[in-house]
């Protein structure tokens, strides 16, 4: 009989210390999942022409844009173009769930 285990993320948030630094802990359809931490200022950079997606579980966090920003609070979504730029932070930290494509070395 298989074994069906759900991904618990709150537990796999409790072993992310490091802020900024995604942990990998689902794939499909050539997609990953990744639970990151984020507290204060991001660099500015771009996704090379793939989208991402951030989802906000705890907290809430901004992306500045060279022409405004926006604010993600928790349980909403927002997807970042993968053109422009863009630099994402936060004031207090926050727990997200990012979708992107994965990267092929």
């Amino acid at each position: 009989m298989t074994t069906y285990t759900p991904i618990n993320m709150n537990e796999r948030l409790a072993q992310i210390t490091a802020m900024w630094s995604p942990e990998v802990v689902g794939e499909i359809h050539g997609f990953e999942f990744k639970l990151i931490k984020l507290n204060g200022d991001f660099v500015w950079h771009e996704h090379e022409g793939a989208d991402k997606v951030f989802i906000v579980l705890e907290g809430e966090m901004f992306i500045e844009f060279t022409d405004g920003q926006v604010k993600i609070s928790q349980g909403e979504m927002f997807i970042v173009p993968g053109t422009g730029g863009h630099k994402p932070f936060t004031e207090k930290e926050c727990h997200v769930m990012l979708v992107e494509p994965k990267r092929q070395v």
